[in-house]
């Protein structure tokens, strides 16, 4: 072998059995010693799961390394992960960013921000969506210098990251990278990260409008869905245009939003998608009028009582109840 294990400070006799499986030559023995310490799950025994992640030669010893590694945020085995970004094994990268994804603690931001100096993509991506549940609000300037990263990858990360920061400051960003990028799925996640807006803003309500008009159903569906979760009456015209849209996903988008905001004008194009061969978009516009309310909405779910689908009376069933909840309230 070119390399051994090293020994560690203060660990005891028995510990030494550990070593010297550690250093045998048999990969597989060094990765049944490996498993065997890290069920230990002791912090002085964390340097050979570091060791292993960055210098063991066979990637099934590097891979296990990775994924034992998770659920560890002292800093050297945050460090140890981030390297672990760079192997030239793509398992054990992907096993490196599942871990780092599973970071919880918001001090382990300051460790994994410094990564996003790094040139490589799979660094980058990785640490942003390590960063996202975090929600340090102290880093939002380095997260939002990547939101515009030549690298498409790097810029879809960066914008659902900052997305799930929740700041009003990234209202404009998000709105013209909604309208703008020249990428499809960054425009469609910025698109669902302007859901998160605490007001309508201009520039918030020109974006979706833009997105209910492009030629991607994708990203029809998603400003459709944003639109709904921010309660955008003003585009309720616009809503109602797609309720004829060739596709049925955009269908079941723009009248579960027109439900959310009690579309009177949705009366007659609900209607006519209650008959639609597809029974999940008839269960949506059964809850989009028990959601709308008065008669008329009334009249079409019990016109249509008798639907084949079990799953589409059900829901005709709870749009009539909350038909009855609305009249006993006024």
């Amino acid at each position: 072998m070119q390399f051994q294990y090293p020994e560690l400070n203060n660990i005891d006799e028995d510990d030494l059995d550990f070593l010297e499986q550690l250093n045998q030559e048999d990969e597989k023995r060094r990765f049944i010693a490996l498993m065997n310490i890290a069920d230990e799950e002791r912090e002085d025994l964390l340097p050979w799961l570091h060791y292993a992640l960055a210098h063991d030669p066979a990637s099934l010893v590097r891979l296990e390394a990775a994924k034992r590694l998770e659920g560890w945020e002292d800093p050297y085995s945050l460090n140890a992960l981030a390297g672990a970004l760079l192997d030239l094994d793509a398992e054990v990268v992907a096993a490196a960013t599942q871990s780092l994804s599973e970071v919880k603690q918001a001090q382990s931001a300051e460790v994994l921000v410094g990564y996003l100096a790094k040139e490589e993509t799979a660094v980058k991506v990785a640490i942003l969506r390590a960063l996202k549940p975090l929600r340090d609000l102290s880093f939002y300037q380095e997260i939002e210098k990547h939101i515009h990263h030549t690298d498409v990858l790097v810029r879809r990360e960066a914008v659902s990251t900052l997305s799930w920061l929740q700041q009003e400051q990234a209202v404009s960003s998000l709105s013209q990278i909604a309208r703008n990028d020249p990428d499809l799925e960054t425009r469609r996640i910025a698109t669902g990260g302007l859901g998160y807006v605490k007001q309508a803003h201009p520039e918030v309500i020109d974006a979706l409008a833009y997105g209910l008009a492009s030629q991607d159903w994708q990203l029809r569906v998603e400003s459709a869905l944003t639109i709904g979760k921010l309660k955008l009456a003003s585009l309720e015209e616009n809503l109602v245009e797609l309720l004829y849209d060739t596709y049925w996903q955009v269908r079941i988008a723009v009248v579960r939003s027109l439900g959310l905001i009690k579309s009177k004008q949705a009366l007659d194009g609900l209607a006519h998608n209650f008959d639609f061969e597809i029974s999940n978009l008839r269960k949506e516009v059964a809850l989009a009028l028990g959601e709308i309310g008065g008669n008329q909405a009334k009249q079409l779910l019990q016109n249509h009582a008798d639907d084949p689908d079990p799953e589409v009376r059900k829901a005709i069933r709870i749009g009539l109840g909350l038909i009855l909840e609305q009249a006993s309230a006024e």
